[in-house]
Formats: C-alpha cells, structure tokens, sequence
C-alpha cells in the first residue's frame, strides 16, 4: 500500500442537538455550514479544500451517534491563530478544556487547545500561529 498523504480521510462528530451543534460550529469558525439530510442522519459540513483533496468533516445527528467526552480526539484547523476561535468558543455555548499552547516546546509544531462543544464532545484546535 502506498503511503497516504493524510492519516484521516474524513470524520463526523456525533451531536444530540443538530441545530444548538451547527450554530456552534458555524459561530466559532465564523462561517455556515452546509446542512443535508441522507436518509434518517443530518449532517452540517465543515469547509475545506475538495480539489487540492483536503480532509473534510461533519457534525452528524442519527440514533446510531453517540457524543462523547473521552472518544477519539479530532483536531480541527483553526486558520492561522487559534485564538480568534477560541475567543468566540464560550460565547457560542462551549467550554475551553486546554487553552492555546505550543505542539512542542522544543520545535516549532504549531498551537493547539482542547475545548468542549455543547454536546459534550471533546475536540481539539490546531494552528500554525
């Protein structure tokens, strides 16, 4: 198998109340979110490059979606500081779990946090400043 250029091809994040959910997301990156209906789930979309093949991502609401607070651990970008989304995350019905810090004290990785959405879920930020 030939090395993949990204380790995650995509990923949805349960939510028990879609609509509190994607106005969340959408007040915290500052941007709507896409919603569709694929059969008995409703999903909202998270933006990203499709043609240069960026990684994409849903909130997702269905009877087979479970929030949770210690799953897997997504890091969704958060533009080129992450402290304009963390400064928008309480305000839109979050909670800031880590607060900004360096990937690596002795390399320059970029800056991440850990925040809780409204669901319960937790997730983390990335940035490169």
């Amino acid at each position: 198998m030939e090395t993949p250029k990204n380790a995650v091809s995509w990923f949805e994040i349960p939510v028990h109340d879609f609509d509190r959910a994607r106005k969340f997301y959408s007040q915290i990156f500052d941007y709507e979110m896409p919603e569709e209906q694929l059969g008995f789930k409703r999903k909202a979309f998270f933006q990203f490059d499709r043609q240069q093949q960026g990684v994409g991502g849903a909130i997702v609401h269905g009877s087979e979606y479970f929030p949770s607070q210690r799953g897997t651990l997504i890091y969704l970008h958060a533009g080129d500081d992450l402290t304009d989304v963390l400064d928008r995350v309480e305000a839109a019905g979050g909670k800031i779990e880590l607060d900004k810090r360096p990937v690596s004290e002795s390399r320059d990785l970029g800056y991440f946090a850990i925040i809780f959405d409204p669901d319960g879920n937790r997730i983390g930020l990335f940035s490169q400043g």
